[in-house]
């Protein structure tokens, strides 16, 4: 892709959220693509699950989640706060949903930023082509990735895919990547079990150049979502795990050697 050409490349997201600080180093927007590969219980966004544009319903009020921009009008908010970078580290994360899904659009936007000195993060399942990854790794600063369980049956239960391509997408990127940070959702019924954590702690300590695993501590905060997509929550009424229980697994997982902690 010609360097001159790729501020008009076009891609579909349905947030931009500035000063966000749990989503890669320092202070960083969010640009958050629409679609995604899998369809996790728990999803916060299930918005970006779907590549269409969808009618969405909230507090009475119906709104359209989706939008098609180009890398310039993406960039042009991302620069709003350059200052706040420089000063944090921070830079520009893509989510979703699942950036690698519009891998044109991703490529686009990361070698934008790298352009301009942007540190550019990637929040992914790693569910995606090897041909995907090489286009997008030369242009990451760092990839935060999900590893939600080793199992690969109970995996395919709660997110409808084999976590397969994903384990060895893990060690693919750990070796080529600039930073791999692991992330671990913990999901009641699905992974936050001792065995559980201690295992996917132990695949993470097997990857090349990994030292860091976070801990991401369930919640219903997009419960409300799937009522305004005419949509049943999957996880019912399940309860967060209590901060006593994310202590213990954090403990466990830190027998892995890595530098562990709670949140992103």
């Amino acid at each position: 892709m010609p360097i001159e050409n790729i501020y008009a490349v076009r891609g579909r997201i349905f947030d931009i959220q500035r000063y966000s600080l749990h989503d890669g180093t320092g202070i960083r927007t969010i640009v958050f693509f629409k679609g995604c590969y899998l369809r996790c219980r728990w999803c916060c966004n299930p918005e970006s699950q779907s590549y269409d544009i969808q009618e969405m319903t909230m507090n009475g009020v119906k709104k359209t989640v989706g939008r098609d921009v180009t890398v310039e009008e993406v960039m042009r908010e991302v620069r709003r706060d350059l200052p706040y970078y420089r000063r944090s580290g921070g830079g520009m994360t893509l989510s979703g949903g699942e950036a690698l899904s519009q891998p044109d659009f991703a490529e686009a936007l990361l070698r934008a930023a790298s352009g301009e000195s942007i540190h550019t993060a990637i929040e992914t399942t790693g569910f995606a082509d090897k041909t995907v990854l090489d286009r997008v790794l030369p242009y990451l600063d760092q990839v935060l990735m999900d590893i939600k369980h080793t199992n690969g049956e109970k995996h395919r239960e709660f997110t409808s895919r084999d976590n397969g391509l994903i384990l060895d997408n893990a060690r693919y990127i750990a070796e080529r990547a600039n930073e791999l940070i692991i992330r671990v959702p913990v999901i009641p019924t699905f992974n936050d079990t001792d065995r559980e954590i201690a295992d996917i702690a132990r695949f993470a300590r097997s990857l090349p150049n990994v030292r860091r695993l976070h801990l991401l501590p369930y919640h219903r905060l997009g419960q409300d979502k799937y009522a305004g997509l005419s949509r049943e929550y999957g996880m019912g009424e399940l309860e967060p795990p209590t901060p006593e229980k994310m202590r213990r697994l954090l403990s466990v997982a830190e027998e892995s050697g890595l530098i562990c902690r709670i949140g992103g």
